[in-house]
């Protein structure tokens, strides 16, 4: 009771932002659990995980491709370790998705 009224609505002002932070984290990053309790273990895990955000966010804008970037995370999770150009994947997915989006009868037998 003995702080003035500005100072509180700048507390919550930086609370609400920590609030936002995390909820963009939570959305956007694929992080199901932390692996060290440490203060350390849980910066380096949430640092690796926005470096790999913004390197496929890059990779998005360099192709200028229409896939979504959870598109592209899923694709490279599935194809880590085949020798693939990244141009190549995306355009087979986007042709794929065309196809797909053309078709208004399902295929029993493909």
């Amino acid at each position: 009771f003995d702080l003035p009224a500005l100072t509180i609505a700048q507390l919550y002002r930086c609370r609400w932002q920590i609030e936002l932070f995390f909820k963009w984290i939570k959305q956007h990053l694929r992080i199901k659990q932390f692996y060290g309790t440490t203060e350390n273990a849980v910066k380096t895990q949430i640092w690796i995980a926005i470096s790999v955000y913004v390197l496929v966010a890059i990779v998005k804008k360099r192709l200028n491709t229409e896939t979504s970037l959870y598109t592209i995370l899923q694709i490279l999770s599935l194809t880590l370790f085949e020798k693939t150009n990244l141009d190549q994947l995306l355009k087979n997915t986007e042709m794929q998705m065309i196809t797909h989006h053309n078709n208004n009868q399902l295929n029993l037998f493909n």
